[in-house]
């Protein structure tokens, strides 16, 4: 009896599990009959014939299609300002920066941007081909204007043969893509771009606010002394107050102590011989409109961004800056030689260009280029046949050159860099010259006010020197060639304005009429 309940419980048991069994499976068949939910699908690349179909919609954009494809070919066409999330961080990054190009001085007109404008506020998660590609030709836009600069070619045409920084834009923007904030990294420039960058900005404001007026003079103006006092006066004082070289305008006609000071600094900042005299031609350097200035400044942030960035991380170096005049050697980031020079003539241009220091020449020969010769001295020859005794001169193997001394043309010291262009460093006897405001004289090279100083400097800490072994070998009238220890990169440069260290923006004269050419590249940029 108890053996036939156990077996019907068994039963129950059984018929129950093939129950439940079959309804699980039932339900299992329905839920795999029934249709699949549908997630938003990301696509991590596009066709690659959207490229050009891209620009054949967009031809003005053209010139960045090289890069954008090398873009692409890296990154197998996968999109690059998009992930799961939407647009990233860099892409508004650059967007902003196409916004505010004015800021880096850039003046060349963004083509299609109402396009982007309408296309890039769409935040879908699903990329789109477009607005993809435009921020991808947009940064290479923003770079080549803003970090890079204009092309090569034409910077020889702008007769600029100092290194470039290299950089591969494509691959700087793996970086961005993993910190953004790179982009505004203070190393990505020059400090000196920063210092003009904060200038610019200070003299839109002044135009913004209406500039400053022209400052009229009667028709028989000759001068303005200490003590004088008269209308222009107080049109000076309030000129020098716009600019920053005075403190306060009070509008006195009294040419007085706190006046003189500001005119002082405004000559120092234009390269003016300092002395409180005003002449109707510094009149003229302050009736330059702001928007000349402007223009000056934008031209020199553009040559900012040709210099390579490691420049001042050298051991040392020596600049000479053509339009100013001015030598400058630092060493461990201090500068500790600050001197005049003379410089090529328009006839006779030095060459913007970067050499090795290598060697010091005591009491040199001047070994008369074949011009010179032929335009100068064979017609001097012709005069008097004893001109080359006259000028310590002789002929050395077909060629002329001069006698080390104190009356030799090349003084009594010259440094070398050799350079196919014939250029260096050296003394002169014509010491007069570095008093002058415009000190472009020279066949080319470069004549330097303190070739002592110079010289005791770069051989400061070598053994061999002492400053009484340098002073006889530049008096002993005899050619003594050292050669360097340690190499010195010179480099010689061509800017018109330049900010100082204590923040004085300074504008050169344009010595040989560059300014115009660069800043209308810029325009066609």
């Amino acid at each position: 009896m108890k053996e036939a309940r156990s077996y019907g419980i068994l039963t129950v048991i059984f018929v129950l599990i093939i129950s439940l069994s079959s309804s699980f499976c039932d339900k299992k068949k329905d839920i795999a009959l029934q249709p699949k939910k549908k997630t938003k699908s990301y696509e991590v690349s596009f066709d690659s014939t959207l490229v050009s179909t891209f620009y054949a919609k967009y031809p003005k954009l053209i010139l960045y299609k090289k890069q954008v494809v090398s873009l692409y070919q890296k990154n197998n066409y996968n999109f690059i300002w998009y992930d799961k999330k939407g647009r990233k961080e860099i892409a508004d990054v650059i967007y902003n920066k196409i916004n505010n190009l004015y800021q880096e001085g850039i003046q060349a007109k963004l083509p299609y941007k109402e396009t982007l404008d309408g296309l890039l506020p769409k935040t879908a998660v699903k990329p789109d081909v477009d607005t993809e590609l435009f921020l991808s030709n947009y940064y290479f836009f923003y770079v080549n204007k803003a970090v890079q600069g204009i092309d090569s070619t034409k910077i020889k045409e702008l007769e600029w043969y100092l290194p470039r920084k290299k950089q591969s834009y494509v691959g700087y923007l793996d970086s961005l893509l993993v910190d953004p904030k790179l982009i505004d990294k203070p190393e990505q420039q020059i400090p000196q771009y920063y210092k003009l960058k904060a200038v610019l900005q200070k003299y839109r404001d002044i135009e913004q606010k209406g500039g400053w007026d022209s400052i009229k003079v009667p028709t028989d103006f000759v001068q303005i002394k200490p003590g004088d006092s008269s209308e222009v006066v107080a049109k000076i004082r309030k000129r020098l107050f716009l600019t920053g070289d005075i403190a306060e305008d009070s509008g006195r006609q009294l040419y007085g102590y706190a006046l003189q000071q500001a005119v002082l600094k405004f000559k120092k900042r234009m390269g003016l011989t300092q002395d409180k005299t005003i002449l109707p031609k510094h009149i003229d350097e302050m009736n330059v409109p702001v928007s000349e200035r402007i223009k000056t400044i934008i031209v020199n942030m553009e040559r900012c961004r040709w210099i390579p960035t490691d420049i001042g991380k050298a051991k040392e170096f020596i600049f000479v800056n053509i339009p100013s005049y001015k030598l400058r050697y630092f060493r461990d980031g201090k500068e500790i030689l600050n001197c005049n020079v003379v410089v090529g003539s328009t006839m006779n241009k030095t060459v913007i260009f970067s050499g090795m220091m290598s060697s010091i020449v005591f009491s040199p020969y001047w070994n008369v280029t074949p011009t010179i010769i032929k335009t100068e001295i064979l017609p001097e020859m012709k005069k008097d046949k004893n001109y080359l005794t006259k000028h310590n001169m002789e002929w050395n193997n077909g060629a002329v050159r001069q006698k080390p001394g104190k009356s030799n043309s090349l003084g009594l010291v010259k440094f070398l860099f050799p350079n196919n262009n014939n250029i260096y460093l050296h003394d002169t006897p014509a010491k007069s010259l570095f008093s002058s405001e415009k000190r472009a004289f020279s066949h080319g090279c470069i004549r330097v006010e303190k070739p002592k100083e110079l010289a005791n400097l770069i051989l400061e800490n070598d053994p061999n020197w002492t400053p009484e072994k340098i002073d006889k070998a530049m008096h002993k009238n005899k050619e003594n060639w050292y050669v360097l220890k340690e190499k010195i990169p010179v480099y010689i440069g061509y800017f018109t304005a330049l900010v100082d260290e204590d923040g004085n923006i300074n504008f050169y004269k344009d010595v040989y009429g560059k300014d115009p050419q660069l800043a209308s590249m810029l325009v066609e940029e």
